[in-house]
């Protein structure tokens, strides 16, 4: 008995693939998990699996490869997950655009970000937005900066603060503040013992790093202050959120480099230290991006409220 052949993509498969599969797919790359990428859309795992297996059958390739830790992209699933989640932002665009034209884009700032929002300069200025400005809905988004610039490019965001530079065409740039980087250690680590730590300090440690923001950029900084690849520690990179890799680090795997504002999120048996070189601390640089089209009037008054707490320096300073 043979095996029915899979059909080639067609103009049916263009019919029969729906948001959802699109969601599915996305959603099981991101989690590396059926079971939790089912948890995250709270569906069942059985409906899960089988929208994958729908939108593979009618694209006619396997978009995972199956082991018994989870799932993987395969090498063609990586092109149609990038097309994928292209689909998805540009309908949440669509959605973004009926909500302001409804609310008259007067009602609604979304806020795009990759840093925590648990203390610091970020959650003061939110709240401060929220006591000005009540009846406006604030939404927050986190994801990685290049998703974060590509919302913004689409208009489903109204602004980004993010670190470091983010060439935009059409946007403009507003310096914020600055946040020292830290290291963040097991409460039994000899490095504890000591009130500031030196990038020197690090060699022979394992340090973790996620591939989510500002994860590559906590390594290029390291690389910098340790120029000599006999004086780094050993970099491990997870695909994992900066919340897993503290977990990590209380198990005693290793130790990671974070910022103050991560300081609030809450972690039993984890210790910070000040990261110092021959110059002083180490600090990472925050911005707010803006379309400069964008003529909504809660990005109005966010913008001059930005620029009432953190004021540019004059010229020739």
């Amino acid at each position: 008995m043979h095996k029915p052949r899979r059909s080639t993509p067609s103009l049916q498969a263009s019919k029969a693939i729906e948001l959802k599969h699109l969601q599915s797919v996305v959603a099981a790359a991101d989690c590396g998990s059926l079971r939790q990428a089912a948890e995250l859309l709270r569906t069942q795992q059985s409906s899960l699996s089988r929208r994958i297996s729908e939108i593979e059958y009618h694209l006619g390739i396997a978009v995972f490869e199956r082991f018994s830790g989870g799932v993987r992209p395969t090498q063609a699933g990586r092109s149609v997950l990038r097309l994928a989640r292209t689909i998805l932002e540009e309908f949440d665009a669509l959605i973004a655009t009926a909500r302001a034209v409804r609310n008259s884009e007067a009602g609604r700032l979304s806020v795009g970000l990759c840093t925590s929002l648990s203390i610091g300069n970020l959650q003061t200025s939110l709240l401060d937005f929220k006591q000005r400005f009540p009846q406006i809905e604030l939404v927050t988004i986190e994801k990685s900066r290049t998703r974060l610039a590509t919302a913004l490019r689409n208009g489903v965001l109204d602004i980004l603060i993010v670190t470091g530079n983010l060439p935009l065409l059409d946007n403009r740039v507003m310096p914020l503040w600055s946040e020292r980087v830290l290291v963040a250690l097991p409460h039994d680590h000899p490095l504890t013992a000591r009130d500031t730590v030196y990038w020197t300090d690090l060699r022979g440690e394992t340090v973790l790093l996620s591939h989510y923001d500002p994860g590559k950029e906590f390594e290029d900084l390291l690389i910098s202050k340790l120029v000599s690849p006999e004086d780094r520690p050993k970099l491990e990179r997870h695909d994992v959120s900066r919340g897993i890799i503290k977990s990590l680090i209380r198990m005693n795997t290793g130790i990671s480099l974070v910022l103050e504002s991560d300081m609030g999120i809450n972690y039993a048996g984890l210790v910070y230290r000040e990261l110092r070189d021959g110059a002083g601390p180490s600090r990472f640089d925050f911005s707010a991006y803006w379309r400069h089209d964008n003529e909504n009037p809660a990005l109005a008054a966010f913008l001059n409220l930005l620029s009432e707490r953190y004021p540019s320096p004059p010229l020739g300073r």
